[in-house]
């Protein structure tokens, strides 16, 4: 895979404001939010969209979830809040290094897009 900007965070090419990280993962608010929580949780692991997950990678994909489950209990949002996870270009992944995206702190339509 090759260096994305998430890979950049994760090396502290570029800043970002981390509200966690663990021997795992790395969560930071996004530059654009989209709600009044928005953070992004990656992996450390560089995998470029879940599609390419292995199978090896369920305890890793369970730890990103449950990481999305507190940071948003932290930031207040524990009982409403979205997580999306975008797999290609066509339906709107930009960064290609597998990412939560957690939201809060507004009402969400049905179906989302």
């Amino acid at each position: 895979m090759s260096d994305t900007i998430f890979s950049k965070i994760i090396n502290r090419e570029i800043d970002a404001d981390i509200v966690h990280e663990d021997d795992q993962c790395l969560a930071f608010r996004d530059v654009n939010p989209q709600a009044p929580m928005h953070i992004l949780v990656i992996p450390k692991k560089p995998i470029d969209m879940l599609a390419n997950a292995e199978d090896g990678d369920q305890a890793l994909l369970g730890h990103l979830m449950l990481t999305a489950r507190r940071i948003a209990a932290d930031e207040g949002y524990g009982d409403a809040f979205r997580l999306v996870m975008n797999n290609g270009e066509a339906v709107g992944q930009s960064v290609f290094h597998l990412h939560l995206h957690v939201l809060g702190g507004r009402d969400f339509a049905w179906p989302p897009g």
